[in-house]
């Protein structure tokens, strides 16, 4: 028997550049609501900042299962 995702595939990702080298990330799950933040060095490239946080993401909403 398949279990069903709570969440989806989707994520909405906003990426916020502060007055410095920092970048502020959110990823928010559009079925549960859910977000997770995360804020960091903008250097390290905002594909390694997506990545990171949707991973983060993804480990909040299995936990909650």
């Amino acid at each position: 028997m398949r279990r069903k995702k709570r969440y989806s595939k989707e994520v909405l990702l906003e990426l916020h550049y502060t007055s410095g080298r920092s970048v502020r990330v959110i990823a928010i799950d559009p079925v549960t609501g859910i977000e997770v933040t995360m804020v960091g060095d903008a250097r390290r490239g905002e594909k390694a900042w997506k990545r990171r946080t949707t991973q983060k993401l993804r480990d909040v909403l299995n936990k909650k299962r």
